[in-house]
């Protein structure tokens, strides 16, 4: 199981990268004025999200067998599960803003898009801490 739990950091910590990364390339879409640019970003951004996907299946798919193969129970799994399911809804969220930004149909400030950017290290830091220090 060892093994099993090393594989799912290292997944964790590879589909996080992206979910740091992507949200800082919108960022500085939001800001750009000129099309070579837009277009090198908009390629870029759809790279990056094809990328992130299968980090994603693999780090779920590791948590899932480590959650049946440990049986692991405790009242702080409740609120880390809900955690990883937002991380799972941002994740897709992601996508559609890289569409958005694919099709030119931008909405968001690179304001937005920096306070959007910073949900992902508030839910690591929260999950981290349940995992850790089981608080209940």
């Amino acid at each position: 199981m060892l093994w099993i739990k090393a594989l799912h950091i290292i997944f964790v910590t590879s589909w996080f990268a992206g979910l740091f990364y992507l949200p800082r390339l919108l960022v500085n879409h939001a800001m750009v004025t000129d099309v070579a640019t837009s277009e090198r970003l908009k390629l870029m951004e759809q790279k990056l999200y094809r990328f992130m996907l299968p980090l994603a299946i693999l780090a779920l798919a590791f948590g899932l067998w480590l959650w049946l193969g440990y049986g692991i129970s405790g009242r702080w799994m409740h609120p880390k599960l809900t955690l990883v399911a937002v991380l799972i809804g941002y994740h897709f969220y992601c996508g559609k803003l890289v569409n958005d930004f694919k099709q030119d149909k931008n909405k968001h400030s690179h304001v937005w898009y920096r306070w959007f950017n910073e949900l992902p290290v508030a839910v690591l830091t929260i999950i981290v801490i349940l995992v850790v220090v089981k608080p209940f």
